[in-house]
């Protein structure tokens, strides 16, 4: 037991600093997401407490921090619009709608947990995660961009500007010059209390965490704890419409946190070297969707940005995303004032350091070193996250890896001619036999000028789909139909059952007693009478 205690003690002070570090950049930006969405920022707070603290508790992936997300935020904004026109202003029936659907998205995700769909993320090819981690750093750094203008929308100019920009270089300088003096203490949050001390006690007049919530329309951090949203099942009607309008923004919502969350449990993981649980994190971002939806809660996902911040400062394990998630409770309750007076500059400084780390420089050195289709992919999915979003890209980068895979591969169907002393002719296949590589399998047989027996070997060969399936029993038919005797040998067991399913008769077409020539030599060592050194390798 006292092993058990020591071995997660261990990293403690780590996940402390790096939860608080985190905590702080977590309230822009909750709250500029909050906006987004168009509504309240205490909505976008709430779920970056909730959805924090249950996925750290449950989460799959130890260290990765969850919260309300940009790539959900653009998708809930057509959804609270919509909903608030299905009523009075005053109503604000699009905040309910946007529960309702928070709710419906978490039961979409714990099922996606359930059928362990969350496997699926190893199919994610590499230079699709470059693609996705550089066009993600692209997309952070163009987001703090809009932290330099002012609350009508205008770049700043003159001595705001140079103030901003210095106070940015300097909580930028700090965090990379500290680690070079010392490792023990926690870069971002020093720099961001030293760029704060300076602010503070020197009166300038720059933008800061309160300034930016009441530009926005916000009354200020300060709030009470989440409550139960009992106005959910009087405003939103539980009917077919209800469900049919909701259901769409549901699932897109659920696909696009699901895929953002398992591509940062990736991501996480090949920075530390150990592997999360894909499955067990759809379940926790479902749950805590379930509860954030029915607590006032905007709903979100893994916050890429901020794992990076939490793993950079040191934090592993849950401990680091149990802190971050209760300090920013507590910053609401208690410390509002406080963290108000963070000047925006020192955490775009962080943010600025994250893009950073974040993006896969290695990938201009290897551009020119790779297949072309996967330079393609990589630059494709880095321009439409920045195009689209997260979601997306990935998609549209798996999809056009899989295409090329399959193009490749139907290439490669072979067929080796030979005729036995029988006059028996035979047709070696090497290769898969997939739906690309059909066109090309029937190319290789000539039907009409073919003997009276045509064998078929696939001992090189592996059938892989229906459509092969299909190609072989079209191409049996074929030979019946000339007159001719077909035999087919060695098919895989799940092939000729699915065969013989399709036709009984295909008992006479296949060969089921053949020995697997790739093994006869395995199975009788008496063949291998000569010293090895005489064997050429």
């Amino acid at each position: 037991m006292t092993a058990f205690f020591r071995k997660r003690a261990k990293n403690a002070k780590n996940d402390i600093l790096s939860g608080l570090t985190v905590a702080l950049a977590l309230v822009p930006e909750a709250v500029a997401f909050a906006f987004v969405a168009g509504v309240d920022p205490l909505v976008g707070l709430y779920a970056a407490f909730m959805i924090g603290l249950i996925t750290s508790i449950f989460g799959g992936r130890p260290g990765m921090i969850s919260g309300a997300t940009g790539a959900l935020a653009v998708v809930m904004v057509h959804l609270v619009a919509e909903g608030n026109d299905m009523g009075e202003p005053s109503e604000q029936l699009g905040l309910y709608y946007l529960f309702a659907t928070v709710i419906l998205m978490g039961v979409i995700q714990m099922l996606a947990g359930v059928l362990k769909l969350g496997k699926f993320v190893r199919l994610i090819p590499h230079p699709v995660m470059m693609g996705f981690v550089n066009g993600l750093a692209i997309v952070i750094f163009l987001s703090q961009l809009n932290l330099f203008k002012d609350a009508n929308g205008d770049w700043f100019t003159g001595q705001p500007m140079y103030i901003m920009l210095g106070l940015v270089a300097l909580t930028m300088g700090i965090m990379f010059g500290l680690p070079k003096l010392t490792k023990k203490l926690p870069e971002a949050l020093i720099a961001i209390l030293v760029v704060s001390a300076i602010v503070i006690f020197g009166n300038l007049d720059v933008a800061t965490v309160g300034s930016f919530i009441r530009d926005g329309g916000g009354e200020g951090l300060k709030g009470g704890l989440p409550q139960f949203q009992t106005d959910i099942f009087s405003k939103v009607p539980f009917t077919l419409k209800t469900l049919w309008f909701i259901g769409p923004y549901a699932l897109i919502l659920a696909a696009i946190g699901l895929i953002e969350s398992l591509m940062t449990l990736n991501l996480v993981d090949e920075i530390t070297e150990t592997r999360g649980n894909a499955n067990r994190e759809c379940m926790a971002q479902g749950g805590a969707n379930i509860v954030t939806g029915f607590f006032g809660g905007m709903g979100g996902c893994a916050m890429i940005g901020q794992s990076l911040i939490n793993i950079k400062g040191g934090g592993r394990g849950r401990l680091s995303g149990i802190v971050a998630a209760v300090a920013l409770l507590i910053f609401i309750l208690f410390a509002s004032g406080l963290i108000e007076q963070v000047p925006i500059a020192a955490l775009v400084g962080v943010m600025f350091m994250v893009v950073i780390g974040t993006f896969a420089w290695s990938s201009f050195r290897i551009l020119r070193k790779i297949p072309l289709t996967d330079a393609i992919v990589l630059i494709a999915v880095s321009l439409i996250t920045v195009w689209k979003d997260l979601a997306v890209a990935v998609i549209a980068g798996v999809i056009i890896s899989a295409l090329v895979f399959s193009w490749e591969n139907a290439k490669r169907i072979r067929a080796r001619k030979r005729m036995k002393e029988d006059g028996t002719k035979v047709y070696e296949i090497w290769g898969p036999l997939f739906f690309g590589s059909i066109k090309a399998f029937n190319e290789k047989f000539d039907v009409k000028n073919d003997p009276e027996n045509v064998e078929i070997d696939f001992v090189e060969s592996r059938i892989s789909d229906h459509s092969a399936l299909e190609a072989i029993f079209n191409l049996v038919e074929k030979y019946k139909a000339a007159g001719k005797t077909i035999k087919l040998k060695h098919l895989s067991e799940d092939c000729k059952i699915l065969l013989y399913k399709a036709n009984p008769k295909f008992r006479e077409v296949i060969v089921e007693d053949i020995d697997d020539p790739r093994y006869h030599l395995a199975e009788n060592p008496e063949a291998f009478t000569k010293p090895l050194s005489e064997y050429k390798l």
